[in-house]
């Protein structure tokens, strides 16, 4: 079955529309159970970093030589052993991942302040922008009070941040969808 060019960017602005209603659903949640949410988080970066390590351990046997094994081996027991050792200490991880967010919230806001100057011209733009100026400003609310600002900052800021983010790419989507309506 084919498509027109319509059908399909209708398609796709509707999944869009879906994914910034669950981004500010998960908002909410987030904003709600600040610590557990940041408790959470770093429990699954801990135990994607003890998964990475037994991949690593898993490939280590198609190193050519026994040098390349045994490096491979010395790798996947130090992701193995750092990643359990911040399972079971999850308020350290949880203050190092704080100071993760901030930076790449500070990134994340560099780079929609370049998607705002590339987009200006398309109407909901202002969004972009407005969207980089607030994440700016939570990496610096982040980074000030820091360490005690991990335990709330992860699931706080996170989740005003993914709102943010689900209403501007709510905002952006209808705003594209109204554009082909009047194409039309």
């Amino acid at each position: 079955m084919e498509h027109s060019t319509t059908s399909v960017f209708k398609e796709v602005t509707g999944m869009s529309i879906g994914w910034s209603v669950v981004m500010i659903i998960l908002g909410f949640l987030a904003i709600v159970l600040p610590f557990a949410t940041g408790i959470v988080i770093s429990a699954l970066v801990a135990w994607l970093i003890v998964l990475s390590g037994i991949a690593i351990l898993a490939s280590a046997f198609a190193g050519r030589n026994a040098k390349a094994v045994i490096w491979r081996l010395l790798i996947g027991i130090v992701y193995i052993a750092g990643g359990a050792w911040l399972a079971f200490h999850t308020q350290i991880a949880l203050e190092s991942l704080t100071v993760v967010l901030a930076v790449i919230f500070f990134f994340e806001a560099v780079l929609e302040m370049v998607r705002f100057i590339q987009l200006r011209a398309f109407p909901g733009s202002g969004w972009i922008l407005f969207d980089s100026l607030v994440t700016l400003l939570l990496a610096g609310l982040i980074m000030l009070p820091w360490p005690s600002s991990s335990a709330w900052a992860i699931g706080t800021i996170l989740g005003i941040n993914l709102i943010l983010s689900g209403i501007t790419l709510l905002m952006y989507s209808l705003a594209a969808r109204r554009t082909l309506e009047e194409l039309r």
